[in-house]
């Protein structure tokens, strides 16, 4: 066993082995990633995001899934694009959700797992000011 908060080195099969982080790594944790995400990002959108709820969650659920066509799905954005209100329109709430099981999954060791966090709550920013997936992976690409 190892103590909560400490590494542990993973002996797989194959004879290889990795430093994993212990399971489980709780809400708490995920929340100070996102919260170091979010004190990072530029003043000009940090200022922007009005009422949007950052929550954090296990697992996406099957409706979650199934709306946007998804097998698993790291974070989401629910809401309407700032692009897409109206000069009259009163912005409607926001929801961007972390799921903590699939991120911890995917990225085992601390630097990986806080990288992957900041990266999804900035995707599901971008969403939130219009910008799409397929657009982000231009970006991602350097297609400018």
């Amino acid at each position: 066993m190892v103590a909560a908060g400490r590494l542990c080195r993973l002996t797989l099969a194959t004879g290889y082995s990795r430093i994993v982080m212990p399971m489980p790594v709780d809400d708490d944790a995920i929340e100070a990633m996102v919260v170091d995400a979010l004190e990072r990002l530029p003043a000009v959108f940090r200022e922007r995001l009005g009422s949007v709820a950052i929550v954090i969650e296990d697992e996406a659920n099957p409706a979650q899934l199934a709306a946007v066509g998804a097998g698993g799905l790291f974070g989401l954005y629910q809401g309407i694009p700032r692009t897409s209100l109206s000069a009259e329109a009163a912005p409607a709430p926001s929801k961007i959700t972390i799921f903590r099981g699939p991120l911890v999954r995917a990225n085992p060791r601390p630097d990986a797992l806080a990288a992957a966090v900041a990266d999804t709550v900035y995707h599901e920013i971008a969403h939130h000011f219009g910008i799409s997936d397929a657009r982000l992976r231009e970006l991602k690409l350097g297609d400018h």
